[in-house]
């Protein structure tokens, strides 16, 4: 079973969740195509080392693949049975256990999710040795994937009809969210479309089957140790659809996934625009809509104040200067505009 206590803990106080600083620079009040390229420049300059393949990836593995509850074993992307007489389908192993020889029999490597053989990469280049898409897998397992590219399934992960291949239920979330990064970390280079089969009925760039498994499997806690110890002890960037899968939803549409940050929607008012003003204000705003509800959030995605007693069309900022997001609510559906304290 998952580890989900941190998850757990996500969904209840995902409406009052602040946005990690590393994404201070981020305006999320921008269209979803400005929020994704924001995205990209932010996990390209904030990637501050090229880890080698060999040995830094190995090193790495040991740690930002570890089991929370026995750091002592890494846990092999999709596996599923720790009990059963097959060794190939192992969940967990010895994080020692890794294969530098030719049988690599009960023993674990490094699985490129994104196969270097369709992205056109080495083990060298930065898309070969980057940490955020390599897991550790069984070597059998791994080589049972080879280069096929994932489509829709159900249970555990195994080879599909036609060389497709399924990851699992346990993984097929952190897959889709590992596609993500990729393509916008290396956007020319590692598309999901070459790695996904299925649809495109929500957007041209991304296959509805890693938008539908962000959704219905969100991030474990090992998945967020993951993208916390990667930024902190390896590479300096993170995977921003771990720390909020509801930005997937955002950029590209489909299911909605798991929002850990209130600031966030894609529910907006009705097509007609309205605006508040003075902007930027001294004191407060005015607007001639009618709404219920108006919070207001500072740049870290902090709840600074409410306001749920409407009547004279005026709201005041706090008194501290800077820029904030204002959210305007009407039977539960919001619009949040970006306004400057002076």
């Amino acid at each position: 079973m998952r580890f989900l206590n941190i998850f757990i803990l996500l969904l209840g106080i995902s409406s009052s969740a602040q946005i990690p600083s590393y994404y201070n620079s981020i305006d999320f009040t921008a269209s979803p195509e400005e929020v994704k390229s924001q995205l990209e420049y932010l996990v390209r300059n904030t990637q501050l080392y090229h880890l080698s393949y060999t040995p830094q990836v190995w090193y790495a593995l040991k740690e930002t693949d570890a089991d929370p509850e026995n750091p002592d074993n890494v846990f092999l992307i999709y596996g599923y049975d720790d009990e059963d007489d097959l060794n190939f389908n192992d969940r967990t192993r010895g994080k020692d256990m890794t294969c530098h020889v030719i049988s690599c029999t009960d023993r674990w490597n490094r699985e490129h999710v994104y196969p270097k053989s369709i992205g056109g990469y080495t083990n060298d280049s930065w898309p070969g040795s980057d940490v955020h898409s390599i897991r550790a897998a069984d070597s059998n397992f791994n080589e049972m994937r080879s280069n096929f590219p994932f489509a829709a399934g159900s249970g555990n992960a195994g080879v599909l009809a036609n060389s497709r291949f399924y990851p699992g239920d346990e993984w097929k979330g952190d897959v889709a969210r590992m596609m993500m990064f990729s393509y916008i970390r290396y956007p020319n280079d590692l598309k999901p479309n070459y790695v996904g089969v299925g649809l495109n009925s929500y957007h041209e760039d991304m296959p509805d089957i890693f938008l539908q498994w962000n959704a219905e499997d969100p991030p474990s806690a090992y998945e967020m140790q993951r993208n916390d110890i990667i930024e902190e002890f390896y590479q300096g960037n993170r995977n921003p659809f771990i720390d909020n899968p509801y930005l997937a939803t955002y950029i590209w549409g489909g299911p909605e996934a798991l929002n850990t940050w209130d600031v966030l929607s894609t529910v907006d008012l009705e097509e007609k625009s309205f605006s508040v003003y003075p902007n930027p204000t001294h004191d407060f705003i005015t607007y001639q809509e009618e709404f219920d509800q108006i919070l207001i959030y500072n740049l870290q995605g902090k709840l600074i104040s409410e306001d749920e007693n409407l009547t004279d069309q005026k709201t005041y900022l706090p008194e501290t200067p800077g820029l904030y997001f204002v959210k305007f609510c009407q039977n539960n559906i919001c619009k949040t505009h970006k306004v400057l304290k002076k």
